[in-house]
């Protein structure tokens, strides 16, 4: 019996991205199922390069391979990752791999996780064993929705989220400290003073460097109030900066690296410890 079958247009075509591009891709998918065969579910193009069309400075493809059929070893896995990595030196270093097991994509696209309706939404299949289109078609007509699971599990990650943004603007303060502690370091070194432990800088600076005018006052308080900041930190009795309070102590830390550097550029001391002629003023 013959009859006429019509198959619908889904998602985004091959002529909407760069040829370019695309042949870079195919000529990857070509390479990839010569090795793999039938262990490929599918690899699609997806990213900025399916999304606009323009020419980007990467080329994203997803493998997706058959975890279900076909049992995953550690050998498997080692060959793949050689195939893999050969084929992106013999066609472009512009091609950006991720791989995923079916098993893992289908649960992303069962739950209307972001990670797979977003692949679905832009993607291009190169290779498809049969279901990426049919999953894009899905999506299209509003029958693939977040499950209350999916909902969850992405709004939990929030809290966690916010708590480590504070803990960066923590960890960032003590970046602040060693930029400062470092330098000053450097600065006694140029005495020919052997660096001390944090707890002695500021004293020493003091010593060496304020008493002898090469320095300014403000630069012992600027290593006191660093060194008395990151013990609170680390013993937690501060638990958080706000922005501008981070902004302040960044322009300080960097004022006086800032100094640190035009010290130890300017001036050269021997191992008696006399000033070189050519030495300036104290910053």
């Amino acid at each position: 019996m013959e009859f006429k079958m019509e198959k619908r247009t889904i998602g985004r075509q091959k002529e909407e991205v760069r040829q370019e591009d695309f042949e870079l891709a195919y000529k990857f998918s070509k390479i990839l199922f010569r090795e793999m065969g039938d262990m490929l579910k599918a690899l699609v193009l997806f990213g900025s390069t399916a999304r606009t069309g323009r020419k980007e400075k990467d080329i994203d493809l997803l493998v997706i391979v058959d975890d279900v059929t076909v049992r995953i070893s550690p050998e498997l896995v080692e060959t793949y990752r050689i195939i893999t990595e050969k084929a992106v030196v013999e066609v472009s270093e512009r091609l950006h791999i991720t791989s995923m097991k079916f098993s893992s994509f289908w649960e992303y696209a069962r739950a209307g996780d972001p990670v797979a309706v977003n692949i679905l939404r832009e993607g291009i299949p190169l290779i498809d064993a049969g279901f990426f289109r049919p999953l894009q078609a899905l999506l299209f007509d509003g029958r693939i929705r977040p499950s209350p699971e999916s909902v969850w599990t992405y709004f939990a990650r929030s809290p966690r989220a916010l708590f480590s943004a504070r803990r960066h603007v923590l960890g960032a303060v003590l970046d602040l400290y060693w930029a400062v502690v470092d330098s000053a370091h450097a600065s006694l070194m140029m005495l020919n003073v052997t660096p001390p432990s944090p707890d002695h800088v500021a004293e020493l600076l003091d010593k060496m460097l304020v008493a002898r005018g090469l320095l300014k006052p403000h630069h012992v308080e600027t290593m006191k109030k660093f060194y008395d900041l990151q013990k609170r930190v680390v013993h937690r009795e501060l638990k958080e900066f706000k922005g501008a309070e981070y902004d302040e102590l960044y322009k300080e830390a960097a004022a006086f690296v800032d100094d640190m550097k035009r010290f130890v550029e300017s001036r050269e001391f021997a191992s008696d410890g006399k000033k070189h002629p050519s030495a300036r003023k104290a910053p």
